[in-house]
């Protein structure tokens, strides 16, 4: 008995240490019970439809990999883009203005594993930097667009906007945030890439190729609510067993379990007296800037469905949510995707990636704060 009490230790100590942030948020919603004990409102605070997006995309980009993909663009790309800077701007590019089409989250679970298989050959600090600065490209990117987000869709519809209002809002902002990842970029020490990412003789499965690039295209169908998400759930899991059952052990689990941990403490917090209190006396004249900071506790997405309750300034509310992306790991959902890959890389240190994740985010996030609240 004790010796497989032992090992059932073992097994959470080093769950612990390598899921730190699994961990956190489970502690998190474990604590936020005890001031909101579960009930049947526990079941809306799920976003459902992002879990299922996200599974599908983790299966789909597995598949675009194993159909090599990944391998073919980096062997053309290393022979076009020597440079790291180089490279880097062009990941960080793709990223700003392909998440205002295709959300934060699939740019990030699409363009990161790529990034970190093209720089892997690269020093540890060049990929760390990249990855973040593609996290930071992907969530001002995905402001510009009412379908960018998550909370931007909800804003847009909740004020019953129109798209020139929307774009009046979003174009400045996004216009600064260009300018501050292009300087960021700029600055950085420039290095020739390592010659062993140049390689020659990488083949497409083409057959691999059409299928997943199919079940892409109907997961985007789906981030742009033309398709239901569970048909495309149910399409992607038939397609996937059909050709390789095996791709369904790629998706990552964890991080699924970590984002229903931060709804469920998110959601509590939402509805504890003090803090709703707190919000209604503190809101009024400072909208930009109360949205920013909450975001840092419950993210963007929650915060903008939970503060226009409080607000009829939806410029103000626009501005602050996607501001507030910024700053923590927890303020965008999407900076979590990010993380899960880094946190897989046994080359890089996950408190090396957090402390530069977090200085260039809080520094950023304190430059837009200054300009727009």
């Amino acid at each position: 008995m004790g010796c497989f009490f032992r090992k059932d230790m073992k097994k959470i100590i080093k769950l612990i240490k390598n899921d730190i942030l699994l961990t956190i948020a489970g502690v998190l919603a474990l604590i936020s019970c005890f001031f909101v004990p579960p009930d049947i409102n526990f079941a809306d605070y799920i976003n459902l439809p992002v879990l299922v997006l996200l599974f599908c995309l983790m299966i789909v980009v597995a598949g675009v990999r194993r159909a090599g993909v990944f391998e073919f663009l980096k062997a053309n790309l290393s022979k076009m883009v020597r440079t790291e800077k180089t490279m880097v701007l062009m990941l960080c590019m793709i990223c700003f203005f392909a998440s205002a089409l295709i959300t934060n989250d699939v740019a990030l679970i699409t363009f990161v594993p790529f990034s970190l298989m093209i720089l892997k050959n690269q020093k540890p600090s060049c990929i760390v930097f990249a990855v973040v600065m593609e996290t930071i490209a992907a969530n001002l990117g995905s402001l510009i667009t009412p379908v960018g987000n998550p909370q931007n869709l909800y804003l847009y519809t909740h004020y019953n906007m129109n798209i020139a209002e929307f774009f009046k809002i979003t174009t400045p902002l996004g216009a600064v945030c260009l300018a501050m990842i292009l300087v960021c970029l700029i600055l950085r020490k420039n290095t020739y890439l390592s010659s062993e990412n140049q390689q020659n003789g990488v083949t497409l499965k083409k057959g691999a190729v059409a299928i997943f690039s199919g079940l892409f295209i109907l997961c985007i169908l789906s981030v742009l609510k033309i398709i239901s998400c569970y048909i495309t759930f149910v399409v992607v899991v038939i397609a996937t067993v059909i050709y390789d059952r095996k791709l369904l052990r790629e998706a990552d689990y964890i991080l699924l379990v970590t984002f229903v941990f931060f709804f469920v403490f998110a959601g509590n917090v939402a509805r504890i007296p003090v803090i709703y209190d707190f919000i209604v006396s503190a809101m009024s004249g400072r909208e930009v800037l109360m949205s920013a900071l909450i975001s840092q506790v419950v993210s963007n997405v929650p915060a903008a469905a939970m503060l226009s309750a409080f607000t009829d300034d939806a410029k103000s509310l626009i501005l602050g949510t996607n501001i507030g992306g910024l700053g923590t790991v927890i303020a965008s959902m999407a900076s979590l995707i990010s993380y899960r890959f880094i946190a897989k890389e046994e080359s890089i240190s996950k408190g090396r990636y957090m402390l530069t994740f977090t200085a260039y985010n809080v520094g950023m996030l304190s430059i837009l704060l200054v300009i727009f609240s």
